[in-house]
């Protein structure tokens, strides 16, 4: 019996548990409950095993719990209390400042009660900074914890409890002699500008991202292809890095023990702080230094235990850790593989025809790639939305050759230590390998369901099925696994049909995707769908949102694509929505300056009427010159028995003066100008159309204010049922 296992799986349960449902008040008598469950397992544990595995469980759980109390005591309070709060803070940058949608960000430590902490501070200009720069200046503090006043971030996972906004006027001070903990950051820097400089610009930024787990320049398109074929972890340094630079150190040492343990212990350490201490580097090199020293002095090395042991270390050092995506990706991998690669190589062996070192290469790759599936597709499902059907395609195609790139890259930045032109020299020559990967990702990921996505109902009722069909294989005396193939195929076409099928069955549709602050409407009649606007809080994730949604119905074209205007929370995912969905035509406002797109682009200046069956859509155009706002286009969809009314972002004024135009009929549903802003939604154009349902695209605790309280004072008024994105999440309306 692996006890430290069962005591880990305990402690993670207790952290989980603190950190995703209960409040400071449930964790006392949690804790108790948990200690009377262990001591009466512990009473009853020489008897049977499955009690003392019990009895180790609860005690992981009990001091778990004390443990997450007393660091949430000790270390968190004080991040607590300055929840909401404004305190000047002066904050040393510990890596490099990026650009946001507002201004800029920048990681670093600040002192707070004589302790420190890690924040991220946002700026609202573009500031270039540098490890070891100052930023002096008073801050809207938020706590990134479940239990702050706002919904809990992702970085807790990282270490990063506080979150801070610029308010007033703030101050740097360049750095003269940057401490010691700001060198990996700039050592970081000085690998990138290697890279840059050797490597041809396009493949400078897998590179980049192969070694340093650093994805910031990698297009969208590229980036959406290895999440969909299944290889995003090659370009997420994790454990295949560590394993690869670890085999690498063996070949260097001839596999001599001392000398493999005395190089490869600090090489581990110095990537690990190079790549960021990500939690899946930092375990991944746990696990490493414990098999080297297992080697060293001649003891037997057990993975599961390894496993455990970096991973209650992780927890004890920061209990958060487990909300980390990185950190529940890289565990849940791991363990998938010890529990399942045996088992499945024995029968791919024992199934599969042939012999020799392809059958073995073959079965190994299959094996241990659905392996680690096995555990991770639940978490790939429910952070990103989409499992891949062709992941191990082309895990079997491509990570055979990455280990050899990635080494590659590694001699290549030695090489620029002595030598610019040998390093361009071999930069250009692991192009072509590089070049290798990208074309099999993109090529696979473009097949006809290379994924599938969780946006549809219906997939995630079939991945639900999927795993009730594993579990009850698993505990079955008579395993079939050609039955249990044939079953989740089977449930995945009719999960795919009802996908599709749904949509077709309404007469008319419309989808109002939930992208934050921003507006993408799907419309959708007589076989034909429309967008309307594509822009929110982040364009990848818009992108992301809407042509997964459209893909989950096997809608892969549109028939055409209408910005109301050019705001960024409008249009600015546009661009990455091309890359994985086309369109017949584009309609868009007047411009001075034209889009370049391969397809129809057509700028609306006069009315433009649309006709598909019954159904006909009128977009108005523009009433003002240099206004944005007012020149919003406005969409007026009439079916057979709905009518829908967008404005964009226009005013009270603009509203008016589309009033003017014509008159406009009763509509069942009108989309709130500009996501419920004061101006807008006037009450002359309530009065004209009155909507029965008005519907708000807004998201949360954004810094408008939206949806004001005068416009939901007037729709209240005129007694319209109101619905919301940021409250509903995203809402369909069906006639």
């Amino acid at each position: 019996m692996r006890k430290l296992m069962w005591f880990t799986l305990g402690f993670g349960l207790a952290c989980a548990l603190g950190a995703y449902l209960l409040t400071d008040g449930w964790l006392v008598p949690l804790m108790a409950v948990a200690a009377v469950f262990g001591m009466t397992a512990a009473l009853l544990s020489r008897k049977w095993k499955p009690v003392r595995i019990a009895a180790m469980g609860a005690l992981g759980c009990v001091l778990g719990l004390l443990w997450y109390g007393i660091y949430g005591y000790f270390y968190l309070d004080t991040p607590k209390e300055l929840d909401g709060m404004e305190r000047e803070l002066t904050v040393v940058c510990g890596d490099y400042s990026y650009e946001t949608a507002y201004g800029s960000a920048v990681d670093g430590l600040v002192q707070l009660e004589g302790k420190r902490y890690q924040v991220r501070v946002y700026l609202d200009d573009p500031k270039e900074l540098v490890p070891g720069d100052a930023v002096i200046g008073t801050f809207r503090l938020r706590l990134t914890t479940p239990d702050g006043a706002e919904e809990a971030t992702y970085h807790a996972g990282k270490g990063i409890f506080l979150l801070g906004y610029q308010r007033g006027e703030v101050t740097f001070r360049d750095a003269t002699n940057p401490p010691v903990w700001c060198y990996p950051a700039l050592w970081r820097q000085q690998i990138r500008d290697i890279l840059q400089r050797n490597f041809p610009e396009d493949v400078f930024a897998f590179a980049k991202a192969l070694l340093l787990g650093d994805g910031t320049d990698l297009s969208y398109e590229t980036d959406t292809a290895f999440k969909l074929s299944g290889i995003r972890h090659i370009i997420a340094v994790s454990g295949l890095h560590i394993s690869i630079l670890y085999s690498l150190i063996s070949l260097v040492t001839a596999k001599r023990r001392f000398l493999t343990a005395l190089l490869g212990i600090p090489v581990l350490c110095l990537f690990t702080a190079v790549a960021g201490f990500t939690p899946s580097v930092i375990r991944a090199c746990i696990m490493v230094g414990l098999m080297m020293g297992a080697t060293l002095f001649q003891k037997e090395y057990d993975a599961p235990t390894a496993l455990s042991f970096a991973s209650l270390v992780m927890l004890i050092a920061n209990p958060l850790v487990i909300t980390s995506v990185s950190f529940q990706l890289s565990v849940g991998c791991v363990a998938g593989i010890l529990l399942f690669s045996g088992p499945l190589k024995g029968w791919l062996t024992a199934h599969v025809p042939g012999g020799g070192r392809l059958k073995s290469w073959f079965c190994s790759g299959v094996s241990v790639t659905l392996a680690a599936m096995s555990l991770t597709t639940p978490l790939s499902a429910f952070y990103f939305g989409a499992v891949s059907l062709v992941g191990v395609v082309t895990n079997l195609l491509t990570l055979w050759v990455v280990n050899l790139i990635f080494n590659g890259i590694i001699v290549t930045c030695l090489v620029s230590l002595i030598s610019g032109s040998g390093a361009a020299f071999l930069g250009a020559v692991l192009a072509w390998p590089i070049r290798y990967v990208l074309d099999c990702a993109g090529f696979l990921v473009g097949l006809p369901l290379a994924a599938v996505y969780t946006r549809s109902v219906y997939i995630t009722a079939w991945l639900v099925f999927s795993y009730v069909l594993l579990i009850v294989f698993l505990l079955s005396k008579k395993r079939r696994p050609g039955l249990l193939t044939a079953c989740a195929a089977i449930g995945l076409c009719l999960a795919m049909l009802a996908g599709w099928a749904e949509p077709l069955l309404d007469d008319s549709r419309m989808t109002v995707l939930d992208v934050g602050q921003g507006q993408s409407i799907l419309l959708q009649s007589e076989g034909k769908t429309y967008l309307v606007d594509c822009g929110g809080d982040s364009d990848t994730e818009t992108a992301d949102i809407v042509a997964e949604t459209l893909l989950s119905q096997g809608v892969s074209r549109l028939d055409g694509i209408i910005l109301t205007h050019y705001d960024r929370d409008h249009s600015g995912a546009l661009y990455n929505l091309l890359t994985r969905i086309e369109t017949d035509v584009l309609l868009l406002p007047l411009s001075t300056e034209r889009l370049e797109a391969d397809t129809e682009v057509i700028y609306v200046e006069d009315d433009l009427l649309l006709t598909f069956g019954d159904a006909k859509m009128t977009v108005y155009g523009p009433i003002l010159p240099g206004s944005d706002n007012e020149n919003s286009l406005c969409v007026l969809f009439e079916s057979e028995n709905c009518a829908i009314l967008i404005t964009g972002d226009r005013s009270g004024f603009g509203e008016r003066m589309l009033l003017r135009e014509g008159e406009l009929p009763q509509v069942d549903v009108l989309i709130a100008g500009h996501h419920g802003s004061k101006n807008s939604t006037c009450e002359e154009l309530l009065q004209a159309v009155q909507p029965e349902t008005v519907i708000i695209s807004v998201g949360e605790d954004n810094p408008y204010g939206h949806p004001a309280p005068e416009v939901l004072e007037r729709l209240e008024e005129h007694g319209c049922q109101v619905y919301r994105t940021d409250r509903d999440g995203t809402i369909i309306y069906r006639r």
